[in-house]
Parts: C-alpha cells; sequence; structure tokens
C-alpha cells in the first residue's frame, strides 16, 4: 500500500458513536490507581502546576457524555502519571478459540487492551535490544541471511533487501492492506496467514519499487522481523521482548499471540494502558527506567528519526511513526506508536509528555472518526503549559 493510499486506512484509529450510556471514572475513583506497585510515580493533585487537569477532567466527561467509544485516556508529564482516566464501551474480547466477540467493557486499570498496530512500535525496542546485545550485527544485514531455506527466492534485487527496509516499511513489495480485516482473501495480511509460509509469501510479492524509496505500509514486514528476532536470539518475540524489556519495566501479565511458531509482531500484543505509558516513557526517557538503561539511546534515536516520508503529515522511522502537532501557538513534534481502532502512544519530548490512549473503532475508517480521536490527544496538548 502507498504512502498516500495509507492516509485512509490510517482514519480507522479512530472514533465512532457509541449507542446507549457510558461513563468516566476520575484517577480517584479507584483507590488501586494510586497505590499500585507498578513502579509509576503519581502526582499528587495539582503538584504539577504546568497541567490543567481540571481541563483533562472536563474533555474525559465530554467523551463519556457524548457516548464516544474511547477506553482510556492517561497522561505522564515529567515522568509522573497526572492524570488516568477509564470508560466504558464496546471492545472486541478475546475468546477461547481464535478469534473474538464484541461486548460491552468496564475498563479499569487492570483491563487489558488490544494495541494492535501499535505492537509494532514495540517490537522495534525489541530489535534494538537484541543489536545491542549483539545477537543481530545492524539494520544492515540481508534479510535473506536470515532464511537458508528460502535460498531459492534469492536474485540480485532480494538479496538487496535488509533488515531496515522492514522496519521502515520500505521493502518496495506489492502489499494490499487497506480493507478491514474481515477475512477478505483480497488483503494481503489475511492471504499471509493463510499461506502456511508468512515469510515466503511477503518475499514472493511483485517488486514495484526499489528498496528503501517508498513507503507500503506492510504488516508482512512484521513476519519477517518476528521470524529474525526468534533465529537471531532463540527465543520467539514474545519471551525474548518479557525477558529483556517487559520485566525490567515491571510489564506482568501482558498477552502476545502466535501465528504458527512466530510471535504476532504487527498486531498481537495486549496490555494495560499503564503499560503502554511505560513504553512511551522508557522512550521519552532515551531508553531508561528506573536508572537501567534497557535499550541503548542510540536505538532510541536511530528508530525514532524520521526516515521516509509515510504520508501527507507523517514520517516513519523504525516501526514509530511521527509527526507534529500545535500546542500553545508553537508547533511540536510528536513519536507515536499508532493502533487501529484507536489505539495510542504518542511522545512529545519537548514538553516531556506521553499520552496512551485505547479506544473500540476497529472498523471506523472515515475521516469524521479520525478528527475526533486526533482530538483527544489535541485536547491534552492544550491541557499541558510549556515550561518557562
Amino acid at each position: 500500500m502507498k504512502r498516500r493510499e495509507f492516509t485512509l486506512v490510517f482514519a480507522g484509529n479512530a472514533l465512532a458513536s457509541l449507542g446507549g450510556s457510558a461513563r468516566a471514572y476520575p484517577i480517584e475513583g479507584f483507590a488501586a490507581t494510586t497505590s499500585r506497585d507498578d513502579g509509576w510515580n503519581i502526582a499528587a493533585g495539582d503538584d504539577d502546576k504546568l497541567v490543567d487537569t481540571t481541563a483533562l477532567s472536563k474533555m474525559a466527561d465530554r467523551l463519556a457524555a457524548s457516548g464516544a467509544n474511547i477506553h482510556a485516556v492517561l497522561v505522564v508529564h515529567r515522568g509522573k502519571l497526572v492524570f488516568e482516566r477509564y470508560l466504558r464501551g464496546s471492545d472486541q474480547v478475546p475468546t477461547s478459540f481464535f478469534g473474538s466477540r464484541v461486548e460491552n467493557v468496564v475498563f479499569d486499570a487492570n483491563t487489558r487492551h488490544a494495541m494492535k498496530s501499535a505492537t509494532k512500535s514495540v517490537a522495534s525496542l525489541a530489535v534494538g535490544i537484541a543489536i545491542d546485545r549483539g545477537l543481530i550485527q545492524d539494520v544492515d544485514e540481508p534479510i535473506l541471511s536470515f532464511f537458508p531455506e528460502l535460498a531459492d527466492l534469492r536474485t540480485p534485487e532480494s538479496d538487496r533487501l535488509l533488515l531496515r527496509h522492514a522496519l521502515s516499511m520500505t521493502l518496495g513489495l506489492e502489499w494490499i492492506e487497506s480493507t478491514p480485516a474481515t477475512g477478505d482473501l483480497a488483503n494481503d495480511e489475511t492471504r499471509m496467514y493463510f499461506s502456511g509460509d508468512p515469510c515466503r509469501y511477503v518475499l514472493t510479492r511483485r517488486a514495484v519499487a526499489a528498496a528503501g524509496q517508498q513507503f507500503f505500509y506492510s504488516t508482512g514486514a512484521l513476519a519477517l522481523v518476528s521470524a529474525i528476532l526468534h533465529r537471531a536470539t532463540g527465543r520467539p518475540l514474545d519471551e525474548f521482548a518479557r525477558a529483556s524489556l517487559l520485566e525490567p519495566l515491571g510489564i506482568s501479565g501482558e498477552e502476545w499471540s502466535r501465528m504458527g511458531r512466530d510471535s504476532d509482531a504487527g498486531g498481537g500484543l495486549r496490555m494495560r494502558p499503564r503499560d503502554m505509558a511505560k513504553i512511551g516513557q522508557l522512550v521519552l526517557a532515551g531508553g531508561r527506567w528506573d536508572g537501567r538503561q534497557i535499550v541503548s539511546k542510540g536505538w532510541i534515536d536511530a528508530s525514532t528519526a524520521s526516515f521516509i516520508k509515510a504520508t501527507d503529515e507523517q514520517d516513519y522511522g523504525y516501526l514509530w511513526w511521527s509527526g507534529h502537532a500545535a500546542a500553545h501557538r508553537r508547533i511540536v513534534r510528536w513519536i507515536g506508536a499508532l493502533g487501529r481502532g484507536g489505539q495510542s502512544i504518542r511522545i512529545v519530548p519537548e514538553l516531556d509528555l506521553v499520552v496512551a490512549v485505547t479506544a473500540g473503532y476497529y472498523q471506523d475508517y472515515s475521516p469524521q472518526a479520525f478528527k475526533v480521536q486526533y482530538g483527544v490527544f489535541n485536547d491534552v496538548l492544550q491541557a499541558i503549559s510549556p515550561s518557562r
């Protein structure tokens, strides 16, 4: 899928109207949220004078009153959790067998939520750790060097496909992922899963651009990344990430689905919104958490840099989005892990800010839906005063 075509797909990270009542809960509404032993420092009352918590509460009240299908909004400023609100909404709940069902859920701090494609950015951190430890040499390793069983696919062109091209969605291979995930076999992501050999499926797509030259959004690239991590580390991505990334962050109880023997790096991770906020804070702090360097600052800088223009308004790095937004009459850069349905972790270094949002708009691709969902982030920006 080409750069301009993705604009409409990305609108799926958005809001739609939810029938029935909805209600929001302030952070004080859950005693556990102020006493959980999860490593977060909680800002007490109005300790942070740069954060207008009254405006944030009014925003959450409007979301609840409108029936908007936003599930959680968390705001971290200067390393402290300053605002946290959970609501009620329609969501896809995993079933005992493969698949999900739609239920009305009352969310709280303990509810795990699907991250969808925001999972990709967590996979990026795992790649960085593997490179830091010398398990992967660097991002310029040829992809096919990890797959000797695919030697029959080697050509001068395929030998030029590097790990960096999978991480930046610039493989140059044709990929159609612009339809909702409804089982439509015209969707390459669906076809890949049914192929029986995801990596071969991805690498046999028709070349339509030179590697590194054009952005084609492709969850298939993450099938390659997941398999490469498995081969390089000797453990599936979920196991490697749990030991090297999530446990050091104090994250536990996450759920990470697998497709065959490899973890679903493209969208299979479920975790609590507080844990999503930790991922954002880790990136904001240059790979450090609680005094420990978990991912090198070099990888954080490289992976969140703008590698290629992805849409008219957004750039892409190594599985991280970036863009710009207006805040108090100035323009600030944000870095984001973004997933279908309204899942987002946005980091604003200039404001020392992390915003984590979950929602349930998995099949709403309308521009209006995206506008309302992005409005949550915009409202948070307006509630944060720049430091003087």
